[in-house]
């Protein structure tokens, strides 16, 4: 999907680890390939896969898309807003119903519900309507060689290889720019090692096979950590005033305290205590949406680092399971980019990492914040606000 690859470490880190590889990124692109070629046979890798690896060129366009991740600047409210469309639910409710056959077979075989299945399907490529012109291979080699974060994508390209040497796919295969095939974009190694046959014709086509799509992506996800019939997330809504220090996806507490800090189910009414702990995430502070994260939320975390895409997932499939719309509430005003850009100059300013100073509230800039609201007496829910900034 044009927009999962934005934010990418989620979905390598689980990735099947390589033998030791030759020079890991830059220097002459030909001699680097022949390293890469050299690691590609020790692995299994037979002429045709060696073949398409001589054949792939540097993709500037590939590059280019590396480098440029605004979208993620949006915030949850608009994000969600725009990916959670009318087309989306309708053509995924439908979806749901026409291939309830498989839906069930997922369920009861990996334990993953058809909602959580369809959210992604939805928000990667409309159903596999947009699945990516990017040629996978050359785009794959142009980030391995490209010595920014090599190793991101480097651990890909001998599991591609084997799926084209063994004739999964061909040589000329097209998806997203960082590497994801399909219509649930699914990254090489785990089409390698999650695929599933789903429509039994001895074939394993994540393009163009809906049965394989679905369960496939059923096997991904409990392979991410997934517990059966467990929920995701919940909307709540939350009192004036609580310990907003122990709020965060993180600090996973019993409903029963949550409760009594005055937690509630939106409508009011008291929070249903079935034993499990949950996080309460506040993406745009503490007066606006609020949501119960449970285990199954770091599932999506897993699948796209981005806190606002994983949460953004996590409500489209509870809108899926009939879930009414959010309630946005009324958050208070957020900062621009070049504030946002200007903040996390002076917390790194402060001694903390918050990766690139790049104008989007990551899962890093989150933390800090938290931790300098805490010193500064303020209302600990890691929304950056204007009044933080000056304070700062």
């Amino acid at each position: 999907m044009r927009l999962r690859s934005q934010a990418l470490a989620a979905l390598f880190l689980c990735a099947t680890a390589l033998p030791a590889m030759a020079q890991e990124c830059g220097g002459d692109f030909e001699t680097w390939k022949q390293g890469v070629a050299a690691e590609a046979k020790a692995a299994g890798v037979g002429a045709v896969g060696l073949d398409a690896l001589e054949d792939a060129t540097l993709d500037e366009r590939a590059l280019a898309r590396d480098r440029a991740q605004g979208v993620f600047t949006q915030t949850f409210i608009e994000f969600s807003n725009r990916m959670i469309s009318a087309y989306r639910l309708k053509q995924g409710a439908a979806n749901m119903k026409k291939y309830a056959d498989v839906f069930a077979r997922a369920d009861q075989q990996f334990g993953v519900q058809a909602p959580v299945i369809t959210a992604f399907w939805a928000l990667e490529t409309d159903f596999g309507a947009v699945q990516g012109d990017f040629h996978t291979l050359s785009a794959l080699v142009t980030l391995s060689h490209d010595c920014r974060r090599p190793q991101l994508f480097r651990q890909q390209l001998v599991p591609l290889l084997e799926l084209i040497d063994r004739g999964v796919l061909p040589a000329d295969v097209k998806g997203a720019w960082a590497g994801e095939i399909g219509q649930t974009q699914i990254l090489p190694s785990d089409y390698l090692a999650r695929g599933v046959d789903g429509d039994g014709d001895g074939k394993i086509d994540l393009r163009n096979s809906v049965p394989d799509v679905i369960m496939t992506t059923a096997n991904k996800v409990l392979s991410r950590g997934w517990k059966r019939d467990e929920p995701w997330i919940q909307e709540v809504r939350v009192p004036d005033e609580m310990p907003w220090d122990q709020t965060g996806r993180t600090n996973k507490l019993p409903l029963t305290q949550w409760a009594q800090w005055g937690v509630t189910n939106p409508d009011g009414s008291p929070l249903v205590d079935k034993g499990l702990k949950a996080g309460l995430a506040l993406p745009m502070g503490r007066k606006g949406p609020a949501f119960l994260t449970y285990d199954n939320f770091d599932v999506y975390l897993e699948w796209n680092q981005s806190f606002t895409y994983a949460l953004t997932a996590a409500n489209l499939a509870a809108r899926l399971a009939g879930a009414p719309p959010l309630d946005p509430r009324t958050p208070e005003p957020g900062l621009n980019n070049d504030q946002m850009k200007a903040l996390q100059t002076k917390l790194e300013g402060r001694g903390y990492d918050v990766g690139t100073v790049d104008g989007i509230l990551g899962t890093n800039t989150r933390e800090a914040i938290r931790k300098e609201q805490m010193r500064l007496g303020l209302p600990v829910d890691g929304w950056p606000t204007p009044e933080l900034l000056a304070k700062l």
